[in-house]
């Protein structure tokens, strides 16, 4: 059994016990929140497609964590003008433990 959710701007096919990295989220550390944009939804021959979402499924997900990814470097040069700019990012995320798919 799986189901593709989205979460903000990206999509994740998720199961149940399945840990992901999402944008960071509204919620504390150990508080369940319910991902309600279910895209597809499959078990066995049973698959849905939602248009675009499906209203009776719910996944359940734990906040693991909130953590930052790795650092992302932005370099721009020009040769022979003596112009070097180094920039870094690091994408704050959220950890979630899938612990329950609702059909």
């Amino acid at each position: 059994m799986y189901a593709v959710v989205q979460v903000g701007s990206s999509q994740y096919k998720v199961s149940e016990g399945d840990l992901i990295e999402s944008n960071r989220m509204d919620g504390e550390k150990g508080k369940n929140v319910t991902l309600d944009k279910v895209l597809l939804y499959a078990n066995g021959s049973d698959i849905r497609i939602g248009q675009p979402f499906l209203k009776d499924v719910k996944v359940t997900a734990k906040v693991m964590d909130h953590t930052r990814g790795e650092k992302l470097i932005a370099f721009k040069f020009k040769r022979r003008k003596g112009y070097k700019k180094k920039k870094g990012h690091r994408q704050k995320l959220t950890v979630l433990n899938i612990t329950k798919i609702a059909a």
